[in-house]
């Protein structure tokens, strides 16, 4: 489910940052039941095959190494397909949570893999993790022309706060900032939910 590439200038906690979602429609076929973990050091080489396969500029291998053995405030993911703990890394995600402050920083799927509801299920990951670490808000940015991916954040809540001009290098295209608040309070958690559910339904018939 992860397609059109966004890029991300990764700096401090102070400097912007970019989500890159990468959302394709096609055809569902019969998924496998995602597994998500931490991302260690050793899923970098996978990670970054998808990474190529799907952004325009690329974070380098030690951009990976330094997220996860530097930055304490980024939590990275990957999603397995097939054995829990030696299938193939399909997918992968992050963000940072900066005290009640947390920001998506990118989500990827393989080529092979999308159409299947893995960035779906990435990003309902990444959004427990970030209420989970006591984020109050949450913050993204994805490119203008990118409507599928805007689509999917605004079915979890996200709304566009503004427009940077001119943020991506690749082609200068403008950037759509969008923000989702609220989320440890009963009605953002109680619509989490009830997402979580219908996505878990939707990926059964499918299988």
């Amino acid at each position: 489910m992860c397609r059109a590439p966004i890029t991300v200038k990764r700096t401090t906690p102070n400097e912007r940052h970019s989500v890159r979602a990468d959302l394709e429609q096609r055809p569902p076929g019969q998924p496998q039941r995602l597994t998500i973990t931490r991302m260690t050091q050793a899923d970098i080489r996978p990670v970054m095959r998808i990474e190529a396969l799907s952004f325009t500029t690329s974070w380098p291998p030690s951009a990976f190494v330094s997220e996860l053995s530097d930055n304490k405030l980024a939590h990275y993911f990957i999603g397995r397909v097939g054995d829990p703990r030696t299938g193939n890394v399909v997918a992968y995600g992050g963000i940072w949570v900066i005290l009640e402050d947390s920001h998506i920083t990118t989500i990827a799927v393989h080529p092979d893999f999308r159409g299947k509801r893995y960035g779906e299920e990435l990003l309902v990951h990444l959004l427990n993790e970030a209420i989970e670490r006591g984020a109050s808000w949450i913050t993204l940015e994805a490119r203008e022309t990118n409507v599928v991916a805007q689509n999917l954040y605004k079915k979890y809540g996200f709304t566009i706060v503004s427009t940077r001009r001119a943020y991506y290098s690749d082609n200068g295209e403008n950037a759509v900032v969008m923000w989702a608040g609220h989320l440890r309070g009963d009605l953002y958690r109680n619509r989490l939910a009830t997402l979580s559910r219908e996505l878990d339904a939707a990926i059964e018939r499918d299988r």
